[in-house]
C-alpha cells in the first residue's frame, strides 16, 4: 500500500522496484490506495498508481472516512465522539465511491475494486459500521457501483464482520470480494469454512497486514522467514487469492526507507516476482517436514514452487510434479547473506528433482 498523506509518496524508482519483476525488484502486483475523502486530494497516490497499472499490477482502493458532510457522531462506549456515516446519506455515499472510481479512470487507472471502508471494527481514529450498517449499505446502495465492491475489511479476520454479509444473499450479490485484515489473527483462524460454503463465485483477498510487527527493523533474520511462513498459510490455509502488505516503504516493510529491499520484502519477493496474476494454486505437501513449508502454483507454463525452512538445519527435499512435464528447475535462494539470489537452472528426473533447503532460507523453484 501507499498512502502518501502519511508518509509521502514513492519515487519513481522505488515505484518500478515495488512492481517490477527483474532481479533486485519486489514484483507487487496489487496496489492499495486510500480514497480521500477530500476531492481536492484524489490526485495525492494518482502518480503511484498509474506506474503501478504501466507495469501490469492491478489497483484497489480503500476509504477511512466519508466526507465530512455525511457523518456524525455518537457515543460508542467511552468514545463520545465516534463517528459514523449517516443512514440518510448511504446513497451519497456509494456516488462519492463512484466518482473516484471514475476520476481514477479517467487519468489511466481502471480500479480492480473498491472498499466500503477500512476496518469498520477498529475504528476509533477513522468511521465505525456496524455488522448490520454494511449489510444495509451493500443491500441497498452497493449495487450502484461501478467496480468491484470489497467489504467488509475487518481488522483481524472477525467473522463477526462478514458472516452476516454472507447469510445474506441480497448484500452478498453486491459484494464480489470478501477482504480481510489480518492483525493478531491466529493461524487457527485462517480457515473460513462459511465463505467455502456460501462464497461461491466471490473472491476473498487479505487486503492489509504488517507481519510479525512495527518495531523491530524489516532486516531482522531469521525473523524475516516469519514472513515467508504468514503469506504460505495465508494462501494455503486461509486460501487467500491476494496477500497485500501495509506501507510499501517503511523501517518494518519491504522496502527499507532508503529504498532498498529488506529481508521481509525478500521473503514476499519469493511469492509475488513468480506467482503471478492469473496462476493457481495447487495441492502440495503444505508441511513435509517440521519447520518446512511448501505450496505450489501453476500458471504461465510453468509449475512454481516456494519453499520456506525455518529450521536450523538444512533439509533435502525431494519436489515430484503430478500431471505436469517439466524438464528444467531454476531456483533462487534467501538466507541470511542473500537476497532472492539465483542458484542457477538443474534438471528433473522421471518427473522429481530433490534439492537441500539451506538452514532458515527461503527458496523458490520455476520448473518448465
Amino acid at each position: 500500500m501507499t498512502h502518501s498523506a502519511w508518509i509521502g509518496d514513492l519515487t519513481a524508482a522505488q515505484r518500478d522496484m515495488a512492481f517490477g519483476t527483474g532481479d533486485g525488484q519486489l514484483g507487487f502486483s496489487v496496489l492499495r490506495i486510500p480514497v480521500p475523502e477530500d476531492r481536492a486530494a484524489w490526485n495525492r497516490d494518482l502518480a503511484t498508481a498509474q506506474r503501478a497499472v504501466e507495469r501490469g499490477a492491478a489497483v484497489i482502493a480503500s476509504p477511512w472516512n466519508p466526507p465530512a458532510s455525511m457523518v456524525e457522531t455518537f457515543v460508542r462506549g467511552s468514545q463520545t465522539d465516534a463517528r459514523r456515516l449517516r443512514y440518510d446519506m448511504y446513497g451519497a455515499y456509494a456516488q462519492h465511491l463512484n466518482d473516484f472510481n471514475t476520476y481514477l479512470r479517467n487519468n489511466g487507472v481502471n480500479l480492480y475494486g473498491i472498499s466500503v471502508q477500512n476496518e469498520p471494527d477498529y475504528a476509533h481514529d477513522w468511521t465505525w459500521w456496524t455488522p448490520a450498517e454494511m449489510v444495509r449499505f451493500l443491500r441497498e446502495n452497493a449495487g450502484s457501483i461501478g467496480t468491484r465492491v470489497i467489504a467488509p475489511e475487518s481488522f483481524q479476520y472477525l467473522k463477526n464482520m462478514s458472516d452476516p454479509i454472507l447469510n445474506d444473499p441480497a448484500a452478498l450479490a453486491n459484494v464480489d470480494v470478501i477482504g480481510a485484515h489480518l492483525y493478531g489473527t491466529p493461524f487457527a483462524n485462517f480457515p473460513y469454512p462459511l465463505f467455502k460454503q456460501k462464497g461461491a463465485g466471490k473472491e476473498l483477498w487479505m487486503t492489509e497486514v504488517y507481519y510479525p510487527n512495527s518495531s523491530d527493523s524489516a532486516d531482522l533474520w531469521p525473523q524475516a522467514l516469519d514472513v515467508g511462513e504468514h503469506i504460505h498459510r495465508a494462501l494455503v490455509d486461509a486460501e487467500f487469492q491476494a496477500y497485500i502488505w501495509w506501507y510499501i516503504r517503511r523501517s518494518y516493510g519491504p522496502m527499507r526507507e532508503d529504498g532498498k529491499i529488506s529481508k521481509r520484502g525478500a521473503a514476499m519477493a519469493h511469492f509475488a516476482r513468480f506467482v503471478r496474476p492469473g496462476y493457481v494454486r495447487i495441492g502440495a505437501t503444505a508441511n513435509p517436514a517440521t519447520n518446512v513449508y511448501v505450496s505450489a502454483y501453476r500458471g504461465g507454463g510453468s509449475t512454481v514452487v516456494v519453499a520456506i525452512n525455518k529450521g536450523s538445519a538444512a533439509v533435502s527435499q525431494q519436489f515430484t510434479l503430478a500431471g505436469a512435464s517439466g524438464s528444467s528447475v531454476a531456483s533462487w535462494l534467501t538466507d541470511a547473506s542473500r537476497n532472492v539470489a539465483s542458484q542457477g537452472t538443474s534438471g528433473m528426473s522421471n518427473g522429481s528433482f530433490t534439492v537441500l533447503l539451506p538452514a532458515r532460507s527461503a527458496m523458490t523453484f520455476v520448473i518448465r
